[in-house]
Parts: C-alpha cells; structure tokens; sequence
C-alpha cells in the first residue's frame, strides 16, 4: 500500500477537489462569511457602545486621566510625579466657586490647570490659549462668558465674585482663550495663571499648606499610566514606593486618591468576579455556538455527500490523520474567501446598526468604532469557529472503511446494524417517509432545528426583558407627581443646603396657579432655622460611620454639646408636607391621619432605603410610638472647648479652637405615629442626619418659619405639554433661580432604555435567525443533493413529481415543526430562570411571561417549511432520472 506523506500533495488534492464542487463551496463560504458577519457586527456595536460609554463617561468625570492623587503639598506633587509608573502627569490648584447670580444652575470651578491637566479636562481653548504666567488672564468656555453677559473676544474683561475657602473675593480677568461648552461635562471651568492664584490665595489670607475646606490651594496631580487595566494597583504601589498609604485617613502618609471609573478596562477589572467571568463566557459560548450550528452542518452534509470519494481515497493510501488534514486544509482555504467577506459586510452592518442603537443610549457618545480588535477577534472568531466545526465532519470521514463509504448513503453507515423492518401493506405514508428521512441523520436534524430554536429562544429572552421592565416602578422611584418645582439649587447634584434662599416664592406659584389645568397639588416646607435632637453617642458614631474615621468621629464628640444624662445634641432634618405629599411618602407603619391635626403633636420617622426600594431597618432609632423631644434653637455662642471662654460675636473663629452650644431655644415632644420613607424627589437630597415629616400648619407653627422647599402638582391629561412650555421659559427667562423636573422627561429616558434592549436583543435575534434560516435551507438543499441517486429510484419505480414534492415539504414542516415545540419547550424553562435573575438586576423589573415570541414564530416558521423545499427542489429534478442514476453510480 502506497501512503501520501507529502503535505504538499495533500494541498493539491484538497484545491482540486474544492474546484470540483463549486455549489457546495459556494455554501459553504455563505456560511461561513455569514458566521463572521455576526461576530464582526457584535464586536463593532459593542465596542462601539463600550468607546462611546467611556467618552460619556469621562465627560461625566470631566477628565480622561487614569485617576489622581488629591489635596497635596507641593513637596509630595513633586515627589510623586516622578515615579516610574507614571507615563504622563498634570496638575491643577483649586481656587474657588463663583455662588448666586448668574451661576445658580451652573457648576463653576477657579483653578490652575497645566497643559496636561487641562487637555484631559476637555478645556483646550479652541480659540486663543490658556493664559500666561505673570498675568491677569483666563481662559473659560461659551457657557460661563455667556452667562455673564460677555462676548467671547480675545482681550475682553470679564469679573467673578467668588469663594476662596470661605473668603468672598472679587476679581477680574482678561480672556485668553476660550472653548465652546459641552453639556455633557458635569463642570464649567476658568482657568488662570498659577501666578494669579497665589496672588488671590495671599490676598484672601489662605495657607494652601493649611486650608480650612482641606482642598483650596493644594496641588491635585493627575497621571496617565502604562495601562487602564490596573489603575488602583498601579496607584497602591506608586504610593507604597514613597512611603504612602490611601486607606486609613487617620494614619500617617495618608493620601486621597481617585480612581477615573469611566475606564470600562479598570472597572472590569476591579469587579471580575465568578459570576461576570461566566456570564462573559456564556454569551462568547452562544456566539460561537451559533456559528457552530451552520458551518458544521454545512461540512457534515458536504463529508457526508463525498463519503465515497474519502472511501476511495483511503483505498489508495491516504490515512485518517490525513483525511482530517484534508477537510481541515479546505476549511481554511474557504475561510480565506469567507472571513474577509464577512468581516467586510459585517462591519457595514454594524456600523449602520450602531448609530440607531447608540441613539436609544442615554449619556452615550454616538460614534463608530474602527478599533483593531473589532476585525481580529473576528477573524479569530470565525477561524475558531470553522475548525471546531469541521472537527467531527473530519473524524467520521476518517473512520469510514472503503468499503462502508461505497455502500454509504445518507444515515446509512448504521442500517446495516438495524433490522430490516416489515413493510406496509399499502406502502408508506408521505409523511411517514418524510419523517423515516429525518431520523436517517438525527445529528444533522437536531442541529437544524436547534439553529432555528436558537433565534426564537434570544427573542423570548428579550421581550422577557422589555416586557418585565417596570414603568410604574421606574418613575415611581423618580417622579410623584406630574411636575415638580424648586429652587435650582435642590436640583444640582452637590448642590447647596437648602436655606431660606432657596425657598419658592409665592410669585411663582401664583404663576404657576394662573396657567390652569392643576388638578392637584402641594408643598413641602424645609427647615431653614436649627433643629436639634438628643442622641446617644453610640448611635451618633453609627450614623456618622462613613463620613470620618472613629478618631475624627471622637473629635466630633469632643466638640458636640451634651445633656445631664450623657447625649449629645444634633441637628435634625425636618420637613413639613401638605396632604399631596404627605399621600406619596411609602408608610412602613402606622398612620399619617394625625400628622393634619396641629394640635396632636404628630411626627413621621423617615427611614433610608437602597437602590431598590426597600427600607433600611437601621437607619433611625425612633420606632412607631416613641417619643421625640426637638429643640428649636434661636441662639447660640461660641466658645473654647477646653477652657470654657465664650467668645464674643466678632471674634474671628478661623484659627481658634471653637464649639457651639443654644443659649436660647424651645421645645417640643412629638409621637411618632408612623415609619415611613421619603421618595427621592421630594427629599433634600442629601443625608447626614435624623429625617422627620411634620404635618405642614405644625411645622410652620412649631419652627417659625414657612419656606417652601418644593411645590409638586399635576395637569389634566393633555396639559402636559402646555405646561412643559411654560416652566421651560418662566425657568429660563422670567425666574432663572428656578428649575423643573416632570413626569413625562423620565417616562421617555424608560422608554429609549427600553427601545435600546429591544434594539440589541432583535438585532442580535435576527442575525441569528438568518442563520438558523440560512442552516435550514442548506439541510434542505444539500440533502436533497446527497439522496439525488435514492430520488431518482424512488421516481424510476413510480413515485410522481408531485408526490416527490410533497414529501419533501413533510420533510421541511417537520424541521419547523420541530423547531416550535423545542422552542416552546426552552421558552417554558428559561423565561422564569431569567426573570428571576433580571429581578434581581434591575429594581424596577417585574416578570410577564410571555409566550408571543413563539406564537409569532410559528407561522413565519411554517411559511419556510413549506416554501424552501418547494424551491429547492428544482435541484433534484434538473436533470433527467437516468442521467441521475448514471451520475451517482460508482
């Protein structure tokens, strides 16, 4: 026997066979182009989701340094800036804010930045530049110049009344440079010389080695690193190499650090955790898997139709080993025509779908990825993915004896295992053949309908999603009524205290009122004079334990009045609620009946709650029924804790060591007659302290005073609009102090996250559904191809053209049959898997089973069961039957 050891030769035979069958190639690089289709268009929406997130993101964080250390001396700036893990560095000095009028809702920092700092803080001017040592300049964006009223003009002056650690100062600049304001950036900034700021900062009488906010005149030093991938490690070791620490604030060397999250890389790395590695894992499994399905039915049919070409080839002395090495070589020369295709349309199809699927992203930045790794992961995908296929084809080629592959037809390397069984007297049924016809290859049967089930099963999966997010409960969380309006102030994130300031005037409601169409409405009153309850220290120091450390807590206590019997006064957050709002406060227990009746002495306790609603058992220490004594404080002195001295009322406190106490106050005693907790629009927005609600008439007479800290209300259906006109200029241009938030804003954020789910899971339900439908149609072609001899008998002994038909549309509404019940089956067993495990992603999810994805479906699926075998079989009656017969025989 001679055996074919060259390589070489093996390569040739693999081309020269491929040229032979030019049909089946054609399918086979359709599928396999198609499979890089799908990788290639996921990577690209993908990624392409990931670079835009990560742009929103650093907009977000208003930087896209790897992190910073914060709140330096000049001394450590420059010591740390070396090290050798810093690639590039920068370094900004935080000056002050502008407050009041026209920066009421706008957030505006004073600081030196460098050039470094101030590119990665997006602040590059687009005209002139960033200002000059030695002079009076700065450089701003549109936004702050147009606030102010000042055209943006190289040369022109502009001045900024501001704080400077607590000192009002006022200056003016001359502008050097400017760039056009970006909505996105949480921040406005105007930058100035490092010379000016020192000048203002002696000016202002402030130490930047020793601030009273801890941050005014430091030096922030920002770095990009080698990698994003590590950036806390990174900053943990640059740390421990000069003798630092960022963990315990109490210990020496300590030094504030941050972390830029917008790093999709880092925070990837920072939660890697089992259960992202196997979700990870089992969505690249399903991607490769739906590849899997079609190229290794194509490959298995295509082995199966050459089984006696192999036959014949192992009958001259080509080995198993080589065998595989010659399906595996035509694979790859396939992929060379294939990958390319797909990569090509893939990344068309992606970039059309990136854009409609970005724009149902909120907060994220509409581009197109073109990153390397988009086409390579691809290509290596598919690559992967071809040879796994083709792994068995390979294998039940290589087993097959001579003389079995002469013998072979298809599903018949087994029959001569089976008995022979006992014919029909009237002779078989269509379907019943058609059926006979499936199970001769079960393999390739359950690979077809599973390839089709697959598409199904990703949309249940998706409308289970869409259909499960819960409106009611995502506005619930963020809206309680139609509008809600307030100072702008209460509606920036970091914003002011509410103060009296702050309170709405009643010129604005009056307006409000005057527009019609409120159906209802109230307000909530916030405190704006001290308030004062007794607390024991241990829970004081379980209130307070994020926000210092237990030495910092214990010189809090230091400093903190206390009563005869050891508890320390503090402050308390009062509100006080019309029945409106008193109605969506969620009770716990109990009942807000009395809090209307002003002479029951009624409070409400109010709990914290977590992101998903539900109320956090320790987060107060008055329960239903307790009493409540709070202290109106009209007076307090000022005095030093260690000696007793009361100082006198112009005494300047910022270098002496000082602690408050009332000289002068009221009292009450309230019954709490109800837990509840606050929705989130109607709170303060902040946390700190013991939150009570008061009924409104008893707050206004108990603490004197009626500042209205939110007026919510709502219209009569089809008002909405009319409205939303209105508070979008009175807001603007009759009252700018104010601002809005309304039901309808969030209603359409829900409905573009929605949209956006929707969006992803059909997209991804269609790709793979071509491919299911693209397997189908070749299992039906190519076994109409590989039985054309057994076709040709069956019409040689007086089978019709049309009873040939029809038995192949049995065949064909078999599959889609098929494809149904497993669907149906995998829907009844996965939906609820998944509901609960969305239920405990999302808080406002509620799960609605759903079997209209199947439903829909069915019909879609009979319509391919009937039509694609009808159109196939124009190939099994080309040519005539004795041609046919001649064509296959060996």
């Amino acid at each position: 026997m001679i055996r074919v050891s060259n390589r070489r030769y093996i390569g040739h035979l693999a081309r020269r066979t491929l040229r032979a069958r030019r049909a089946r190639n054609a399918v086979a690089v359709l599928a396999i182009a198609l499979t890089t289709v799908l990788f290639t268009a996921l990577f690209t929406i993908a990624l392409s989701i990931n670079e835009g997130m990560q742009q929103s993101n650093f907009r977000q964080v208003g930087t896209y340094s790897h992190g910073g250390f914060k709140y330096l001396t000049k001394a450590q700036m420059e010591q740390l800036r070396d090290d050798p893990l810093i690639r590039q560095w920068g370094v900004r000095r935080f000056l002050g804010m502008p407050t009041g009028e026209p920066f009421t809702k706008a957030h505006v920092e004073i600081s030196y930045a460098d050039e470094n700092y101030a590119t990665w803080m997006f602040c590059v001017p687009q005209e002139g530049r960033l200002p000059e040592e030695g002079t009076d300049q700065a450089a701003t964006d549109t936004r702050v110049l147009e606030l102010l009223g000042v055209e943006p003009e190289l040369g022109a002056e502009f001045t900024l009344t501001f704080s400077v650690d607590g000192h009002t100062v006022t200056e003016t600049f001359t502008l050097s440079g400017w760039w056009e304001y970006d909505e996105a950036v949480v921040a406005n900034h105007v930058l100035l010389p490092q010379s000016r700021v020192d000048e203002i900062l002696q000016q202002a009488g402030v130490d930047p080695n020793n601030p009273a906010d801890g941050m005014t005149g430091t030096w922030n030093l920002d770095v990009m690193l080698a990698s994003s991938l590590h950036i806390a490690e990174d900053f943990e070791q640059i740390l421990q190499n000069h003798g630092y620490q960022d963990e315990e604030r109490s210990e020496e060397g300590y030094v504030d650090t941050g972390v830029n999250w917008g790093y999709a890389g880092a925070q990837l790395a920072e939660n890697l955790d089992p259960v992202t590695v196997i979700a990870i894992a089992v969505i690249l499994l399903v991607i490769i898997f739906t590849g899997y399905l079609i190229i290794y039915n194509v490959f298995q049919i295509s082995v199966a139709g050459d089984i006696r070409y192999y036959g014949l080839l192992k009958t001259i002395g080509v080995t198993p080993r080589q065998l595989r090495r010659l399906i595996r070589y035509q694979a790859l020369l396939l992929s060379l025509a294939g990958i390319p295709l797909g990569l090509l349309l893939g990344y068309l199809v992606g970039a059309k779908l990136t854009p409609i699927v970005i724009g149902q992203l909120d907060g994220v930045d509409n581009l197109v990825s073109l990153h390397p790794m988009i086409f390579v992961a691809s290509a290596l995908f598919a690559l992967f993915t071809v040879l796994l296929s083709t792994g068995k084809p390979g294998r039940m080629a290589a087993r097959v004896s001579p003389i079995e592959a002469v013998r072979y037809a298809e599903g018949g390397s087994k029959t001569g295992r089976k008995k022979r069984r006992r014919g029909h007297k009237n002779g078989a049924s269509l379907p019943a053949m058609a059926w006979a016809n499936l199970g001769r290859s079960r393999t390739k049967t359950a690979v077809t309908i599973l390839s089709l089930t697959l598409s199904v099963t990703l949309l249940q999966m998706t409308v289970t999603l869409s259909r499960g997010l819960d409106m009611d409960k995502y506005i619930a969380a963020n809206v309680v009524s139609d509008f809600l309006v307030a100072d702008a102030g209460q509606f920036q994130t970091g914003g002011e205290t509410f103060h009296a300031g702050m309170g709405l005037p009643q010129s604005a409601l009056d307006d409000i009122a005057a527009q019609g169409g409120i159906t209802d409405g109230g307000r909530v009153y916030g405190a704006t004079q001290p308030a004062q309850e007794w607390i024991t220290e241990d829970y004081f120091r379980q209130l307070n334990r994020y926000f210092g450390t237990d030495e910092e807590l214990d010189s809090r206590l230091h400093f903190m009045e206390r009563s005869a019997d050891g508890r320390v006064a503090t402050a308390a957050q009062l509100y006080g609620m019309e029945p409106y709002a008193l109605d969506r406060l969620t009770v716990l227990e109990g009942d807000l009946a009395p809090l209307s009746d002003p002479g029951s002495n009624s409070i409400a306790a109010v709990y914290a709650q977590d992101d998903y609603g539900r109320a956090e058992q320790d987060s107060h220490w008055a329960r239903l029924g307790d009493t409540v004594t709070l202290r109106y404080v009209e007076q307090f002195e000022y005095y030093n804790p260690n000696t007793g001295e009361v100082y006198p009322e112009d005494a300047d406190l910022s270098q002496l060591p000082y602690a408050t106490r009332a000289t002068k106050w009221r009292e009450v005693t309230y019954t709490v007659v109800a837990i509840v907790t606050v929705p989130t629009p109607l709170s303060y927005r902040y946390y700190g302290n013991d939150e009570f609600v008061l009924g409104a008439e008893q707050f206004r007479q108990d603490t004197g005073t009626d500042s209205v800290m939110y007026y919510a209300f709502d219209v009569a259906d089809g008002d909405e609009g009319a409205m939303t006109e209105f508070l979008q200029d009175y807001t603007q241009n009759v009252n700018p102090q104010l601002d809005y938030e309304s039901k309808e804003v969030y209603a359409q954020e829900f409905e573009s996250m929605r949209s956006m789910f929707l969006m992803l899971g059909g997209t991804m339900s269609a790709i793979v559904g071509l491919v299911g439908v693209l397997n189908f149609f070749n299992a039906i072609l190519t076994g109409i191809l590989a039985r054309r001899r057994e076709l040709a008998i069956l019409q040689s002994i007086g089978m019709t053209g049309r009873q040939l038909k029809r038995m192949l549309t049995y065949e064909g509404l078999l599959y889609t049959l098929g494809s149904v019940l497993a669907s149906l089956v995998l829907s009844l067993v996965v939906s609820p898997l998944m509901g609960r495990a969305l239920n405990s992603l999302f808080w406002f999810f509620s799960f609605d089973f759903t079997l209209l994805p199947v439903l829909a479906a069915a019909p879609v699926f009979a319509l391919l069961g009937l039509l694609i075998p009808r159109l196939t079989y124009a190939a099994a009656v080309r040519r005539t039957v004795v041609d046919r017969l001649r064509e296959t025989e060996v």
